[in-house]
């Protein structure tokens, strides 16, 4: 399916070198925020309090951040989700509210800034009877809810962050391997290169605007890698088709056919997905935000480095047509005859 054909092969390759002067300058702006800023990881990582609360009506979020702040939490994280009335709170560990214990005391300032007081009750979940916290008012009305509680230690958070370290790296490992047996290993290289590029450059982001980086996030990131690879695999795959059919074509001459000739294809997949994803960043909520910002981010990017980067790579890495296309062997005119 084609929205359109460009009949004149656009000439990409011919200015490969500025654009990937530019990429170049970005990478190294996205490593530099990296190194400078660091990422503000959330609670999965440096461990803390997931809460959810629930309110009678609407939640007022500054009030309940005014709250937090005066017990101590410099910087809390307030956020709805489902309704206006539930609330999800991600508090990191700090030293005036202890571990385990904190989840009370938060629960018990925000009860008492809405005029009640808290109350232990019976309540049967699942045909089992279980002991939960509430808040009530002077005449017995119920102001605030608690639905949920997620307590992560440090070290499960130190665990977190080498496991999704390690799922990163052994998704590289994989994709270097698919592409050097599907194609050659110049290929596998700058096909990396440019999806690396791209996952830095969206670290790179959330480093210099300190936005949270979550399990959701990563998430994200190892989705992107994903993606641009399938969009890779698919320029390679025309190039390969080139050498075939364009013998006496030059490899830049391949190069711009096989990139022109998929941008139709590239318009519909990259544009519908970005619609898909930025519907969920802007009606997604504050659960799903900064996940579809890093996939939005990739897409984006994603288009750049498969056009700009990889191709370029692979061109100045010396790729030729017998890389791909095995040189057919001439028959030997003596072979079979007897002596």
């Amino acid at each position: 399916m084609e929205f359109f054909r460009i009949k004149k092969d656009i000439p990409f390759m011919r200015h490969a070198l500025i654009f990937n002067v530019i990429s170049a300058l970005t990478f190294v702006a996205a490593v530099f925020f990296l190194v400078t800023r660091g990422l503000h990881l959330s609670v999965e990582f440096k461990g803390g309090t997931v809460m959810e609360l629930k309110y009678p009506n609407a939640a007022n979020q500054e009030k309940i951040r005014t709250d937090l702040i005066k017990l101590g939490y410099e910087q809390p994280e307030v956020s709805s989700f489902g309704t206006a009335q539930e609330v999800m709170l991600r508090l990191p560990i700090i030293e005036s509210v202890a571990g385990s214990t904190g989840s009370q005391v938060v629960f018990g300032a925000l009860c008492k800034s809405e005029g009640g007081a808290v109350t232990r009750i019976d309540t049967v979940v699942k045909g089992q009877s279980v002991a939960k916290d509430a808040c009530r008012s002077p005449a017995g009305a119920e102001v605030l809810s608690l639905q949920k509680v997620e307590f992560v230690g440090p070290q499960v958070g130190d665990e977190l962050a080498h496991n999704g370290i390690s799922a990163l790296i052994m998704v590289v490992v994989f994709v270097v391997i698919y592409l050097a047996i599907r194609f050659e290993w110049k290929y596998a290289v700058s096909a990396i290169l440019a999806n690396l590029h791209d996952v830095v450059i969206i670290l790179g982001f959330f480093a210099f605007f300190q936005w949270e980086f979550s399990l959701a996030v990563l998430a994200g990131v190892l989705a992107v890698l994903g993606y641009s690879v399938n969009e890779s695999v698919v320029i390679f795959d025309r190039i390969r088709e080139n050498f075939r059919k364009q013998r006496k074509a030059s490899v830049e001459e391949v190069i711009d056919n096989a990139i022109t000739s998929t941008i139709s294809r590239t318009i519909i997949t990259h544009g519908s997905t970005q619609m898909m994803v930025l519907s969920m960043l802007i009606f997604g909520g504050a659960t799903l935000h900064y996940f579809a910002m890093a996939l939005t981010i990739g897409i984006l990017f994603g288009i750049y480095s498969s056009v700009f980067v990889a191709a370029a790579i692979a061109m100045w890495l010396g790729v030729k047509r017998e890389d791909l296309i095995k040189p057919v062997k001439e028959k030997d005119e003596t072979d079979g005859a007897v002596v």
